[in-house]
């Protein structure tokens, strides 16, 4: 069995002679199949060592993740995987490659007693506020946010100074401008490049999987541009994720509607005290999923209240949703800590009788709104999406809100329907969600 990387972007990555050589950009490159030969060029040197970094063990071991891509690899080289107390492959020559979850700290421990010069390989996917995206600035049109082609795979060097870094286009150049003479100083100034890949790169998924590139123009405007185009400079803005011009209008709601769900999203507590401008907004949005698996917002509930007036308003809506339209599922949002597992309680017991659903809800609010918003905006190329809004009283203050998300002030309604759009579709996702092509680190977006 012949192992090897495919032409083009892989190639390069794995022929870099790069300090530091990040590889791609977009979902679906090879990054992962790639970052895991890289050691294997080594194989035969005993005292070589390589540690792969990822932001947690989920990163690793998830499934179809970097361990089980490792699988599909390793054993055909001789490797043996060892999982406790650490992760670790082993090979006869006595190489080793270990998952580890850390990455920037190492550039000052990444050392070398076996006659291989110390360097770092890295794979990412694009995000506009990570220090990433700063770090390769150089590589991408800060005007568009692609890549620039030309210059993918050419090499800079940079110098770091009190936690600033100075760049220049040869290692000469800086040398010259800090006045490196010695050989231990001339050792500081380290090489970068960056190598833009694409899925188009990856021929063998796209000729495996043809479905993926579909799924992916699936995913909403920020995602699709980030994980299908590469783009470093999109980022969550007002008009991205819910522009009402996709928005299909119905004065009357549709009679094959399947399955409900109302879903509320509550102020929470230190909001609902009053202020000058009163007690903090409280949202709960109708949602329904037809037969032709479109979606329509049925009714928005978008009210100032205090704590008991949101407790008997969630009470008679749930009665009126239930004469109205039947079964209808409840989706209540719990807050953390001991205070909001006492309200959950408290509304659990409140709609005894009531098909209730309580999630603590996790990640930013832009990541939760993503697979609604995918839904909102429909397939590239489309002139509407596939939500239906009825036209009622409270549609233009809906639409409004939605519209300005994530950069408007009041976000309930949106929270409300992108919460209700994950109990809908609850262990039956249309789309694949963002987090299969890539678990993204806001923070620092290494992938």
């Amino acid at each position: 069995m012949e192992i090897r990387p495919q032409k083009g972007a892989q190639e390069r990555f794995l022929s870099c002679n790069a300090d530091i050589c990040i590889y791609g950009g977009a979902a679906g490159g090879g990054k992962t199949f790639a970052l895991l030969l890289e050691p294997l060029h080594y194989i035969n040197n005993g005292k070589f060592g390589a540690v792969i970094f990822r932001k947690n063990n989920n990163q690793i071991f998830a499934e179809g993740g970097l361990w089980d891509t490792a699988c599909n690899i390793y054993p055909y080289c001789g490797g043996k995987a060892v999982k406790n107390p650490v992760s670790v492959w082993r090979f006869q020559s006595g190489m080793k490659v270990t998952s580890r979850k850390q990455f920037f700290y190492m550039l000052s421990r990444n050392r070398s007693t076996c006659g291989v010069k110390p360097y770092v390989r890295a794979t990412c996917n694009p995000d506009s506020e990570s220090w990433v995206a700063e770090f390769i600035s150089w590589w991408w049109d800060e005007n568009t946010g692609y890549a620039i082609p030309e210059r993918s795979g050419v090499l800079r060097w940079f110098i770091r100074r009190d936690d600033i870094l100075y760049w220049a286009d040869s290692k000469q150049e800086i040398c010259k401008q800090f006045d490196l003479k010695t050989e231990e100083e001339k050792e500081e100034p380290k090489s970068v490049t960056f190598i833009s890949s694409t899925l188009q790169d990856n021929k063998i998924l796209m000729e495996k999987d043809p479905s993926y590139m579909a799924n992916l123009k699936a995913l909403s405007l920020v995602e699709r541009e980030r994980l299908l185009y590469g783009n470093w400079k999109i980022k969550p803005a007002a008009g991205l994720y819910f522009p009402r011009n996709k928005v299909n209008l119905i004065e009357e709601i549709p009679d094959d509607v399947k399955q409900w769900v109302r879903a509320w999203d509550f102020a929470a507590t230190e909001d609902r005290k009053n202020t000058e401008s009163g007690a903090a907004y409280t949202a709960g949005v109708l949602i329904g999923k037809r037969k032709n698996r479109s979606y329509v917002i049925a009714d928005v509930i978008n009210r100032r209240m205090n704590a008991s007036e949101v407790r008997q308003t969630v009470l008679n809506t749930a009665k009126t949703d239930k004469a109205k339209y039947k079964n209808v599922k409840i989706r209540l949002s719990q807050d953390p800590g001991q205070a909001g597992k006492d309200q959950a309680e408290q509304y659990i017991k409140l709609l005894s009788g009531f098909s209730v659903s309580v999630v603590r809800e996790s990640g930013s609010k832009e990541t939760r709104a993503e697979p609604f918003s995918a839904q909102w905006i429909g397939l590239q190329g489309t002139e509407k999406g596939n939500v239906c809004v009825l036209l009622s009283d409270w549609t233009e203050s809906y639409l409004s809100q939605l519209e300005s998300f994530p950069e408007g002030k009041y976000k309930d309604m949106a929270d409300a329907s992108s919460n209700g759009f994950a109990e809908l579709t609850k262990g039956n996702i249309a789309i694949v969600p963002p987090s299969y092509f890539a678990d993204r680190d806001r923070e620092n977006g290494w992938i």
